[in-house]
């Protein structure tokens, strides 16, 4: 106790922490940077001022998590996140293929525990900074509600994921709020001049069949005129959860210390809405149909966002401008809403895609002036306009990767954030984060101290593919349908299609295209135009195209959209082989092509997108000569995962006993081996709503083993779901030799390995 005044006055009960990071906010960015700084084996503390983690993906709030892959909605390929996030997704779509939010909160709550290095902290509250100098933060306060304590937490590297930036506030970070003018980075799609408009706050709600009528008195509160929202019309009674993501508002408001408020105007919203369905008249099928949630607090887009050295704008984006060093990657579109939300007359968004990802660069990911605070999340250095794609939670989760990665460089060499730039550690930062799963595109893995780089690596077979074997299934040409085949430097092969049927005698169209940019798979070049005359009936239809492949990369054989036609295809898969439909996709803005209005610097193209399992399949063909792209040294070329080619060891599935040697001329001491397998970057893994076909994805190898020279077992798995397998060894293994048995996914899918890493 002590006296104020004269009068007695009680102090909270405090508690100090000494640590090497802190990170403020339990979100996904937070998550994943507390994981694997806590994987370095750095001392992290995590404080969330929420009872739960996950941020817009935990069960508060009940956002899938996406990214660069847009619901499979765009062009861009194989491009899910990797690291922890993406270890994060493949277990959940073990666990929780139906997408209950609850298990998602599960998954990375256990993640987190599981770290013995991170004190956890919940509902606890950030509040107060403490600096020695204008630029250097060394501690801060935070008060936890549930167990009235007040913590001082002290440490050498901060790292703000809060959303709102609540470290970088308080310690002086330069921040912006709002749009800028076109004129400030000379970005076409931003305002003629800057504004303080924001994209606003969502709230979602979810319903259930009781079996029997249910009826529904509607709070005071209540929205009580439904045609105040220009969409209400689009209600239904299947939509729920984030499906209704445009019931959105604030963003004509302070969108950080007028969050009640918003709040508060979406439970009149949520609340009006359903008032109308249940009530109306219009919904008969809701007779029976109560709500089963409505989220206590909204999910927030956008407030502050802060300023690094340098500040990703919209060009970097389109442009896709690489970057020495480029640390992490987005995908998702430039995705900008109007500032009235749910009451405009405008649609709920405006998405625009570029063709392929986007680098990220390092010198966005921390406070330009305070020297010791790294930012992750919504809050790194970008523009509004590029802002509009970074944001999202898949994106978010890997810049916090870097953060921990970067932390514990820094702390290692006793270095501030900004210093990696000007010391010249930026490769040592790229070739760490690739080490932690990370993928950044551009970026080959070179680990000098990976001891693979250095053997001679073998297999039992290498697939040549000379067929993609028909199956008792043909569809009829309604869509644009194309082949995604890998090439190397040469001829063109020559190719067949496999039991085309023509319904009535007509002509098939097909056009032999690929990327402007080896890397990127949006077809945008047209190479040879072929008009081939079928005659009612089925026939092997051949393709000769006349083409001297000059830079390796995907080449799309794309059949144009005909009636009269079906197409035959196949169940057998292969990692990094895909086939591609031109459809649509109006969730994520995506109507065929993309066509500009205007000159607001977004690129015109078309979509040619995959089709979600079972679809999806390949087309039927033989390939003369085959593809020999899966040897056995793709595992340590430095890619694990398809971009210009499948970068995959691929067995036969003829070998019965499939496996790769990696062979020494000395033995070696080896204190761990990394593998990684397919578990398809291509699917998104939404954590919520959107139910998925599998529990484990079908290229994913589920048994192996790892053997020595001598033929003991070192490691041996029988149920792997998971995309990276590191296995670490009591005492170091001696040994020249290791052999890696895996086993076949299923009868039509070969094994396939990306990457093995041993150090």
């Amino acid at each position: 106790m002590n006296r104020e005044g004269g009068a007695l006055k009680r102090s909270l009960n405090t508690v100090t922490l000494n640590s090497q990071l802190v990170v403020t906010g339990g979100g996904l960015s937070g998550v994943c940077c507390a994981i694997t700084a806590a994987r370095l084996g750095m001392q992290v503390v995590l404080i969330q001022d929420r009872p739960v983690l996950g941020g817009n993906s935990s069960s508060e709030v009940r956002l899938w998590v996406l990214g660069a892959t847009s619901h499979m909605g765009n062009n861009n390929r194989w491009a899910r996140e990797g690291g922890v996030i993406d270890e994060l997704l493949v277990e959940n779509m073990h666990r929780n293929p139906e997408g209950n939010p609850l298990i998602f909160d599960t998954i990375i709550l256990e993640k987190v525990s599981l770290e013995k290095n991170i004190t956890l902290m919940l509902n606890t509250a950030v509040y107060d900074v403490q600096k020695k100098d204008e630029s250097t933060i060394t501690g801060i306060t935070a008060f936890c509600s549930q167990n009235s304590t007040l913590y001082q937490v002290n440490a050498n590297l901060f790292c703000d994921a809060s959303g709102d930036g609540i470290i970088g506030f308080l310690a002086g970070a330069a921040f912006r709020m709002g749009a800028e003018a076109k004129d400030e980075f000379d970005e076409k799609f931003a305002p003629s001049h800057a504004y303080g408009e924001l994209l606003g706050h969502s709230l979602y709600f979810y319903t259930k069949d009781t079996g029997k009528p249910v009826k529904f008195v509607p709070p005071a509160f209540a929205l009580s005129d439904i045609t105040q929202i220009p969409r209400f019309k689009s209600f239904n009674t299947k939509d729920q959860g984030c499906r209704l993501w445009w019931i959105e508002y604030g963003g004509r408001l302070d969108t950080v210390h007028e969050t009640e408020k918003i709040k508060w105007e979406l439970w009149k919203v949520v609340y009006g809405v359903w008032n109308y369905i249940k009530n109306s008249g219009e919904f008969p099928e809701s007779a029976n149909l109560t709500l089963e949630w409505v989220g206590h607090i909204p999910g927030k887009r956008e407030s502050r966002r802060f300023e690094g050295d340098y500040m990703l704008r919209q060009q970097d984006i389109v442009n896709q401008k690489e970057f020495k060093d480029a640390v992490s990657f987005g995908g998702w579109s430039i995705d900008l809403h109007p500032a009235d939300g749910v009451f405009s007359e405008l649609p709920g968004c405006n998405q625009w895609h570029s063709k392929g990802v986007y680098q990220i660069p390092y010198r966005c990911l921390y406070s330009r002036n305070i020297k010791n605070l790294f930012l992750a999340g919504r809050i790194i250095s970008s523009s509004h306009v590029a802002f509009g794609s970074t944001r999202v939670m898949a994106t978010s989760a890997t810049t916090g990767q870097v953060a921990a990665v970067a932390a514990k460089i820094c702390t290692d060499l006793s270095l501030h954030p900004a210093e990696l730039v000007t010391e010249g550690k930026l490769k040592l930062l790229q070739q760490q984060l690739l080490k932690t799963g990370q993928y950044i595109p551009g970026v080959l893995g070179d680990d000098e101290h990976d001891l693979v780089k250095q053997a001679i690596v073998t297999a039992s077979s290498e697939l040549s593919l000379e067929e993609i074997p028909a199956d008792d299934n043909s569809e009829i040409l309604m869509h644009g349908a194309a082949q995604m085949l890998p090439m190397k430097l040469g001829q063109f092969p020559q190719i067949e299609l496999s039991n085309v049927i023509a319904l009535e005698d007509t002509e098939l169209e097909v056009t032999l295209r690929k990327s402007s940019k080896c890397y990127n798979h949006t077809p945008d070049v047209d190479i040879q135009k072929l008009s081939i005359r079928l005659s009612k009936g089925t026939s092997n239809v051949l393709l000769k195209f006349d083409h001297e492949v000059d830079h390796a990369g995907y080449y799309f054989i794309c059949l144009h959209k005909n009636e009269k036609i079906k197409i035959s295809y196949s169940a057998h898969r292969f990692s990094g082989i895909l086939s591609v439909f031109n459809k649509t996709n109006p969730a994520v803005s995506n109507y065929g092509a993309q066509k500009p209005e205007g000159d607001i610097g977004m690129d015109a193209f078309e979509f040619w997108c995959p089709e979600r399992r079972p679809a999806g399949k390949n087309i039927a063909m033989k390939i003369k000569p085959g593809l020999k792209l899966f040897q056995a040294k793709n595992i340590s070329n430095g890619w694990n995962r398809p971009v210009s080619q499948p970068n995959a060891w691929i067995a036969t599935l003829e070998d019965k006993d499939p496996h790769l040697e990696i062979n020494w001329k000395a033995p070696q001491q080896i204190s761990s081996v990394q593998i990684t397998f397919d578990t398809d970057y291509d699917h998104p893994m939404e954590t919520v709503l959107q139910g998925h076909p599998e529990t484990d994805m079908p290229f994913c190898v589920k048994e192996y083993r790892v053997k020595d020279d001598k033929g003991n077992i070192l490691v041996e798995v029988k149920n792997n779901h998971l995309s990276r397998n590191i296995h670490c060894f009591e005492k170091p293994i001696n040994t020249n030799k290791l052999k890696i048995e895996v086993s076949h996914p299923s009868g039509k899918i070969p094994a396939a390995i990306f990457e093995v890493r041993c150090y």
